[in-house]
């Protein structure tokens, strides 16, 4: 399987995202994952940013998730996760479009009933502001929802990134 992110379809005909995590702790019953870097990732141009090229361990820690452990994971384990492309289609949405929309009527609403430059930059924070405060009400709700949580799918064989396939038996 490919380091990178997947896409396969499920029986109802969503498409799911999938990316491979291991296991590297666990908290009260639950698994905590931390995603494998793709083998795209040292040449991201934001490969710095994300800790990847870095090794700065307070960025990888961020993108650290839980999982619960169903299927008996352990330390170590590797694992196919995945997000149904609605909740990615939902999550992108609440993220960006909100808040921009906000920030816009915001905007063309001053500026239409004759508010002045300065009204109008400050409507538009304040929209923004609104904007803000509205996505993050929503992605707690998907995230309470569990739309936003990944999905255990099967256990990952092979050898991880930096690892090499070791063919004796013994």
């Amino acid at each position: 399987m490919s380091q990178g992110l997947d896409h396969t379809a499920t029986p109802g005909g969503e498409t799911t995202i999938e990316a491979v995590a291991k296991v590297v702790a666990f908290e009260h019953g639950l698994a905590i994952l931390e995603p494998e870097p793709t083998g795209s990732c040292n040449g991201c141009m934001s490969a710095a940013l994300c800790g990847t090229k870095t090794g700065n361990t307070s960025r990888l820690l961020a993108k650290r998730f839980t999982l619960a452990n169903s299927a008996g994971l352990r330390i170590g384990d590797r694992v196919v996760v995945g997000l149904g492309g609605g909740s990615l289609m939902r999550a992108s949405i609440t993220a960006y479009a909100i808040p921009l929309l906000t920030m816009l009527v915001a905007m063309v609403t001053i500026d239409q009933l004759g508010g002045g430059e300065t009204r109008t930059m400050v409507g538009t924070v304040v929209g923004l502001g609104v904007g803000i405060v509205i996505a993050r009400l929503t992605a707690s709700y998907l995230a309470k929802k569990g739309d936003l949580t990944p999905r255990f799918i099967r256990r990952a064989y092979g050898p991880g990134p930096g690892e090499s396939c070791h063919t004796d038996l013994g």
